[in-house]
This record gives structure tokens, sequence and C-alpha cells, in this order.
């Protein structure tokens, strides 16, 4: 009686196998990272978000008489990853000049960024923190004012009966009006 002893398998199919096993392994070891990256990077590769105009107040809303009244400007928010609607971005007076025109002056103080007041009783805008007072068009109304410059106006359109302004701010405490 004869023992068959069991065959080894053949070189060459053990070859071929060990091969493809370190090809698709290799393959996955890369792709994976690969992969990886697109989510992390895709917000890199898209365009930054550029300000337009964003709507304030209907032009019904204003005063007929000029005087001024105070709006919060509501934008839409887009970073890397989120976007959030009707974020307060700041606030702005808006002053109905004409038949279907309007002023539009940021509410913050050009010296150093304080929050304005409108004063009725003087018909001009008033700064609390270091009393710069400013007249109805935002140019400086005192010269004694600690202010560098006058109020800084804003684009501002009257389309289908609303009012839309392009909101920006500006460095503060600079004679020149210079957007940040």
């Amino acid at each position: 009686m004869s023992e068959h002893a069991p065959v080894p398998p053949s070189d060459r199919r053990t070859f071929v196998a060990k091969v493809s096993a370190a090809i698709v392994g290799g393959l996955i070891t890369i792709a994976a990272p690969i992969a990886g990256l697109f989510p992390i990077l895709d917000p890199l590769r898209r365009r930054s978000d550029t300000r337009g105009m964003v709507r304030v107040t209907s032009f019904a809303a204003l005063p007929e008489d000029g005087v001024p009244r105070k709006f919060p400007v509501l934008d839409t928010l887009v970073d890397a990853w989120n976007r959030t609607e009707n974020v307060p971005v700041g606030s702005v007076y808006v002053q109905r000049t004409g038949e279907n025109a309007v002023r539009v002056l940021h509410s913050v103080c050009p010296h150093l960024g304080c929050s304005v007041g409108y004063n009725a009783a003087g018909r001009g805008y008033f700064c609390p923190c270091h009393k710069s007072s400013f007249a109805l068009d935002g140019s400086i109304a005192d010269p004694k004012s600690p202010s560098p410059r006058g109020m800084d106006p804003l684009e501002a359109v009257v389309r289908n009966g609303e009012v839309w302004v392009k909101f920006q701010n500006f460095r503060k405490g600079s004679p020149e009006r210079v957007a940040v």
C-alpha cells in the first residue's frame, strides 16, 4: 500500500495569489486615505462667500418726514462647513430722502466702534462714548468731535418697495474709510 503525499500547490498559483493580494491591499491602503481627504478639503476648494445686498426693511416702513430709523441687518453667514440663516451682523440707520431714495448710515461710530444713537431733539446722531456728534447726512457736526471722519455711508437701493443694503464694516480710528 502506498500512501499518497499531499500535492503541494503550484508555485505559480501561489505567486499569482500573493501578487494579487498585495495589489488589492496596496490599492485599498492608498485609496482609503485619499477618499477621506475629499470631505476635509472640499470646503477649502469652494469660493469664499462674498456678501451682496441684504434686505433691511420695506420702504413703506420709513417715515415720510425724513426721520431716520434704526434697523438690524440680518444676513446668511457661510463658513467652510456651515450655513446659518438670519444672523444679526450689525445695524444701520435708514432715512427716506426722496420718493424712491434712501440714505443708509452704519450705526457704529468711526472713532472707536461704539453704537451711535439718533438724537431727535438735535436732529442728528450722537455717540455716548466719547461725545462725537454727526449731522443727519452723517458728516461731523462738531469740529471738536474726536471722530476722525463722518459716519460711514453704505450702498443702498430700493427694489420692489424694499430697501436693500450692501452691509460692510470699516476700520475704526482712521480718517480714511477702509473696508474690513
